[in-house]
């Protein structure tokens, strides 16, 4: 019998089936779904974690090897590697809302019609993004830093790793349309082992070659060129050595796409893009403001935003499960299913939040120590992990709301809910943090703090959450999906 690492029992899908079975005793969530829905996640969440902790190390690497400035470097150029990230993974997400209504409702020709769409599009939008990274990264750092050095390292970073954008929106495709096959663990193995890759890269180039920043970048570019190669054998043969079978096949046979198909494609994932970018980009104005409070405090919001991260990895998971099994209901047409689907693994995943949120809180002092050893600042980032715990939450929250929106093809609200949340509410509440402001007719009112980031911290997960939840509830996305699904009739 031949070998295949799914064989291997693995903590990540025990301790989700423990949440899972726990909600399902209080009626949260149907025992016959804990299962698929878990298959379907913990390989999201595992490349999730990998990726996330990847990116720990590589400041830590740096940080290591050429101190403050250039972790500080790293940071200034990472919103502009995560904006890159954002907008193919808005692409991406309209992938495999269609993908999962083919796989069920279509045939072959249209699942390979809607992947090769995504892939055109991406490269058309990833190849000059790549190129002003890459002619102009000085002048683009600069916008966001104001210190000579740190402004230095970040241009280095952001030239060497803008090769690699294309590549990692590609690999988001790939990771997507393997998803909505309902195949989350050849995707997980891929991606997780190229971060895997990336890591062991990084210490070659930061250490034994002595490349600094460039090393960091050349290996997140190398990593993913490895990655995309896996995707295209596996795409083009049908399987791979260790991983196993692909449940897609794509034909590189005439036409690649339509002009339908691009414009489903463009339809659903433009209000994602939107969304991914507002969110994104909001952390250039955002890094600024926090900047005004000195660096001690800059330091450990950005560790607390790291930590938020890997706390918010279970949402890689659910949100493109619930995505996958909701759209592969709205494929047969069957919407009842649909919407039990989509509300059941919403709240299994905002359980999972839960119970991570919790731990981390009882250990953030620990937590902070991993980033800090200075007494005078670890009880400031302490309080802030403390604060990340409380607003990871409501992604959970959001993210389970917006994965039946992107099933359905109604993909607008989650772009609302984060403009809402980040420039209406948490730009303004940090601001008023930092600088006074003048009233005609009244003094100046003082500036409330660093409690402010604290708010804007909860108040940019609170908001999405909100009207990303009001928009599932009303139930149009159904309606909405019945124009991007096959030929089939709504059950309700």
């Amino acid at each position: 019998m031949s070998f295949r690492w799914s064989d291997i029992p693995n903590p990540f899908r025990w301790l989700l089936l423990s949440v899972g079975s726990l909600l399902a005793r209080f009626g949260v969530i149907e025992p016959r779904r804990v299962e698929r829905t878990t298959d379907l996640a913990w390989p999201r969440i595992v490349t999730g974690l990998a990726r996330m902790s990847k990116s720990a190390a590589d400041v830590a690497m740096v940080g290591i090897a050429l101190g403050p400035a250039a972790i500080a470097g790293i940071g200034l150029a990472a919103p502009f590697w995560g904006l890159a990230f954002g907008i193919g993974g808005g692409i991406a997400g309209a992938t495999i809302g269609l993908v999962s209504q083919r796989y069920t409702g279509g045939t072959a020709e249209e699942v390979s019609l809607a992947v090769t769409t995504s892939g055109l599009v991406v490269v058309a939008i990833m190849l000059p993004l790549a190129a002003l990274y890459w002619l102009v990264p000085h002048q683009l750092i600069a916008l966001v830093g104001n210190d000579a050095a740190s402004i230095a390292y970040g241009a280095d970073y952001l030239k060497v790793v803008a090769l690699g954008v294309p590549f990692a929106a590609l690999n988001l495709i790939g990771s997507r349309t393997l998803v909505g096959a309902d195949d989350a663990w050849t995707p997980m193995m891929l991606r997780a082992g190229g971060a895997v890759v990336n890591v062991a890269l990084n210490a070659v180039f930061i250490f034994a070659l002595g490349m600094g920043v460039v090393g960091a970048a050349m290996g997140t570019v190398v990593a993913n060129v490895v990655v995309l190669a896996a995707f295209v054998v596996g795409f083009a043969v049908g399987r791979l050595p260790l991983v196993g079978e692909f449940p897609v096949a794509l034909s590189l046979g005439w036409p690649h796409t339509t002009l339908e198909d691009v414009r489903d494609v463009l339809t659903i994932g433009t209000p994602l893009v939107f969304t991914n970018v507002a969110r994104r980009g909001a952390q250039f104005p955002m890094l600024a403001i926090v900047a005004l409070f000195g660096p001690n405090v800059l330091a450990a919001y950005v560790v607390a935003r790291r930590v938020r991260d890997l706390m918010d990895t279970p949402g890689w998971g659910f949100s493109l499960a619930s995505s996958s099994l909701v759209g592969q209901e709205l494929g047969t047409g069957d919407e009842r299913a649909a919407d039990s689907y989509g509300r059941q693994v919403l709240w299994f995943g905002v359980g999972v939040y839960l119970v991570s949120a919790a731990l981390v809180f009882v250990f953030a002092e620990q937590i902070g120590r991993v980033f800090v050893d200075d007494p005078s600042i670890l009880p400031l980032v302490t309080t802030f992990i403390v604060v990340a715990c409380v607003s990871v939450v409501f992604r959970g929250v959001s993210g389970g709301a917006t994965g039946p929106l992107r099933a359905s093809g109604d993909t607008r609200w989650p772009f609302y809910g984060q403009l809402l949340g980040l420039y209406v509410f948490a730009l303004p509440v940090a601001l008023l943090g930092a600088v006074t402001v003048p009233i005609p007719g009244l003094e100046a009112v003082t500036p409330l703090g660093i409690e402010a980031l604290y708010a804007a911290l909860v108040i940019e997960t609170l908001v999405p959450a909100v009207v990303t939840y009001y928009r599932f509830e009303t139930g149009t996305w159904k309606a909405i999906s019945r124009s991007y699904r096959p030929d089939s009739q709504p059950s309700d």
